[in-house]
């Protein structure tokens, strides 16, 4: 399908009149359904499967300090309704980044949520300060879920204390007025204690979740299939644990904004985002497949809220939080078909 055509299918569906606007810290979005970080890039081979403007947001690949090679290859294996990937998070380091990558985004219209990682709290530090005056920026998601250097290899996000330190000497050194977002493990025993001390560190909001640590063994090597060993789990089959993590951290935090993602392929898996919590989504692995997932699930979205009669996403979010509604049941009622008998009554009054 070339370029032309694609743009002409997008063109001719029109959206159900729906209001799609959401707040992520200080920022409003267009929408709520953005790119999930390490999936494509910084958007531009999506670009040409249509306007990657039209999204919420693209969330970029982890960038880091220094230019990265990433791990050893093999470097991704597929799994039941899912993928491993073990990318190490190669990159060309934020200078470079900053030269090509945003500046594109920036010329291009999108709004950019920069995704930074570092092994230190003053690698994140010093990512979070060149960020000042970057053009197009709109968000800061801050990728914890990385080992620890100063302490033994131990993964920030799997830490309270060391979870904290790294939200704090972000937003000291973020640029003022820039949401910025800790994006979670669902790798710890409660993801809600992580999450407080992310809040109370100064997180404007939380993205949940990260990818799931897996393993593949290869049977005819009888070797893991990654170079890594171990990698990172994502696609379908980790969707209802995002679920469950949003819903708890929602429970837990009824007030702070929550960007949701792992497993989305649908505008019914982001409706079911939404009505756990998030405030927005990020499509992520599916596009692999279908490199035009993140407009599609936008639109499957859109209509999925309007025939459930809700006006806007907004109405929608947190809703299955609600109690339970009371039911009584059809039919006669249990104690008697003479209930409501006037012979009856007259029996009960003598």
């Amino acid at each position: 399908m070339t370029e032309l055509t694609v743009r002409k299918t997008e063109a001719a569906f029109t959206r159900p009149d729906v209001d799609l606007t959401t707040q992520l810290g200080s920022v409003t979005f267009p929408n709520p359904v953005f790119t999930a970080s390490g999936c494509a890039a910084a958007g531009q081979e999506l670009d040409q499967f249509f306007d990657v403007s039209q999204l919420g947001g693209i969330v970029t690949k982890s960038i880091m300090l220094a230019p990265r090679s990433g791990r050893a290859t093999p470097r991704m294996a597929e799994t039941p309704s899912g993928m491993l990937n073990s990318i190490g998070l190669q990159g060309p380091g934020i200078d470079a980044f900053l030269d090509k990558d945003l500046a594109w985004l920036a010329q291009r219209g999108a709004r950019a949520v920069v995704s930074i990682a570092g092994g230190s709290v003053e690698d994140y530090a010093k990512l979070a300060a060149k960020l000042r005056g970057a053009k197009g920026l709109a968000m800061i998601e801050v990728n914890i879920s990385c080992p620890n250097v100063e302490d033994r290899g131990q993964v920030f996000a799997c830490d309270p204390g060391a979870s904290a330190a790294v939200v704090q000497a972000v937003k000291r050194s973020a640029p003022t007025g820039v949401p910025v977002f800790a994006k979670l493990s669902p790798d710890v025993t409660d993801i809600t204690e992580i999450a407080k001390a992310c809040v109370d560190a100064g997180a404007d909001g939380l993205s949940l979740i990260n990818t799931l640590l897996g393993l593949v063994i290869d049977t005819d090597t009888m070797r893991p299939a990654l170079g890594g060993i171990t990698g990172g789990l994502s696609g379908p089959a980790i969707r209802p644990v995002a679920v469950r993590a949003v819903w708890q951290v929602r429970q837990a935090l009824p007030d702070i904004p929550i960007l949701g993602m792992g497993g989305i392929r649908t505008g019914l898996d982001a409706l079911e985002f939404v009505l756990a919590g998030a405030n927005a989504v990020s499509v992520g692995t599916t596009v692999f497949g279908d490199p035009r997932a993140p407009i599609r699930v936008l639109d499957e979205l859109a209509v999925a809220l309007a025939e459930r009669g809700f006006s806007s996403v907004a109405e929608a979010v947190g809703l299955a939080h609600r109690p339970p509604e009371i039911r009584l049941p059809e039919g006669p009622d249990p104690v008697g078909d003479t209930l409501g008998d006037p012979a009856h009554d007259d029996e009960e009054q003598l």
